[in-house]
């Protein structure tokens, strides 16, 4: 397996760890799943406690639109 830190939406957080929809369009869980499924990812992290949790302010976040992000452990399937 492959990880990367990526700048995950904080909006997009309770989807990607507990798959929790609320407050989301249909579109925007589209998007996140087209992406997660192009990019081969298993599993998003968060920061652990001893990390640094502070949100803040990304023009190029992992996906979307320039957005308050949250720095997140990416795992990658390879094949």
């Amino acid at each position: 397996m492959e990880t990367s830190i990526e700048r995950i939406p904080t909006y997009l957080l309770g989807y990607l760890v507990n798959g929790d929809m609320t407050g989301l369009t249909k579109q925007e869980i589209n998007n996140v799943e087209d992406l997660l499924r192009e990019q081969k990812v298993e599993l998003v992290c968060l920061p652990s406690s001893d990390e640094n949790w502070e949100p803040y302010f990304s023009s190029s976040p992992w996906i979307g639109l320039p957005t308050e992000v949250v720095d997140c452990t990416i795992v990658y399937r390879v094949t």
